[in-house]
């Protein structure tokens, strides 16, 4: 047993099931740290379920911290993978990466990690506690309960982070979005901020404001991070198809960096950049959505159609907003949703596919390597590997 755990030790990341076992190591190894020390913290007291100084917040920041940093040692085990072994995917397949992690993308997705610990955890409290109405929790089942979900926030953020791939990162901006956007409208200090428009929360200088514009700001990141490795899995074959597939990247990075701008430039603070990063975002996403047959003409059909659609319904949204039926905050919500829905539908459809495409980052990667199109193969040879 000690020999398997210190061969886990060394090489972490040999295999998929050896990422599994380090999974598994690093949420014991988190509980037993955990639990003496919220025990520690709880003595003599009794905690309610939610609100302030209570075991929900307690568990989401202790989660917040834990995800910060394990999801930095997961990508830490993916770059020191030795130069002789391959980067894996989500499903434990061999195969090449096509680019690497720079230090801001790492940063962006360890906070969004952390961010979605803490407001998940919180927000599980909040529901609890309308189940358990004026119920407290004691010293020893407290530190029990934070070490139990801080060791599964553990296990889940460290595969997480060794398994990044760009449907997982869509799946992390997706939730971050959402629980970035429900953070921010349930703290609002103005309860009818809804009757302005949606960039109102970000106008004040409350806690409000500061999760909303920070939500608009790492997603933005989150998309230039996807938009890099989004279409990595569509064949090129010519020139032509690798020009249109570099295209679609930049389009997605552009959406990603107008989307931060929303976020770094508030409408009360400077309306004319934040109305030019807002309108500007969806002009690029109705220009890419258009052109995008040209671009990838290996795009399904079906999809296609689907983004047509896209752009119907946030015409007939405008129409109605300009008519005075519905307000500006129903029509940006409703194109939100569009919008990242189509991004996140489009990396599972992209064109016919060649290989998942693992993300990786560190001196193990082999994206520099020229590898780009290699399927099932060894790495640097292009051959097939018999199954």
């Amino acid at each position: 047993m000690s020999t398997s755990i210190t061969k886990l030790l060394r090489h972490p990341a040999a295999n998929a099931q050896s990422l599994e076992s380090a999974a598994l190591l690093i949420g014991a190894a988190v509980f037993v740290v955990a639990a003496p020390l919220s025990l520690l913290i709880y003595w003599g007291r009794e905690l309610p379920i939610s609100g302030d100084g209570s075991l929900g917040q307690m568990i989401g920041i202790t989660s917040a911290v834990v995800a910060l940093v394990v999801f930095v040692v997961g990508r830490r085990v993916v770059a020191t993978r030795s130069s002789a072994e391959t980067p894996l995917a989500p499903d434990g397949a061999v195969v090449p990466p096509h680019g690497r992690l720079r230090w801001y993308d790492i940063a962006a997705l360890a906070v969004a990690h952390a961010v979605i610990a803490l407001l998940g955890w919180i927000g599980l409290a909040a529901v609890l506690s309308l189940s358990f109405v004026d119920a407290v929790v004691f010293a020893v089942p407290a530190a029990a309960l934070t070490a139990v979900a801080t060791a599964i926030t553990a296990y889940a953020v460290f595969l997480s982070s060794v398994h990044l791939s760009p449907m997982v990162l869509s799946l992390v901006l997706a939730v971050f979005l959402v629980v970035g956007a429900l953070a921010s409208m349930l703290s609002a200090s103005d309860p009818h901020w809804w009757q302005k428009n949606l960039s109102s929360l970000g106008m004040t200088d409350d806690i409000s404001a500061l999760a909303f514009n920070l939500t608009l700001i790492i997603a933005g990141v989150l998309v230039t991070t996807i938009a890099h490795y989004a279409v990595s899995g569509v064949p090129a074959s010519t020139p032509e198809e690798a020009k249109g597939r570099r295209t679609v990247a930049v389009f997605l990075a552009v959406i990603g960096v107008l989307l931060a701008c929303v976020g770094v430039f508030p409408v009360d603070e400077f309306l004319m950049a934040h109305n030019v990063a807002a309108t500007g975002m969806a002009i690029v996403y109705t220009v890419l959505v258009l052109s995008l047959r040209r671009f990838i003409p290996t795009t399904p059909r079906v999809f296609l159609l689907l983004g047509y659609v896209y752009i119907g319904v946030i015409v007939v949204m405008a129409a109605f907003f300009i008519s005075g039926y519905y307000n500006l905050t129903a029509v940006e919500l409703v194109v939100a949703v569009l919008v990242f829905s189509w991004v996140i539908v489009f990396l599972r459809n992209p064109g016919e596919p060649v290989a998942p495409a693992a993300v990786a980052d560190g001196p193990g990667d082999l994206g520099a390597a020229g590898n780009d199109h290699v399927v099932d193969g060894a790495p640097g040879t292009g051959s097939p590997v018999p199954r």
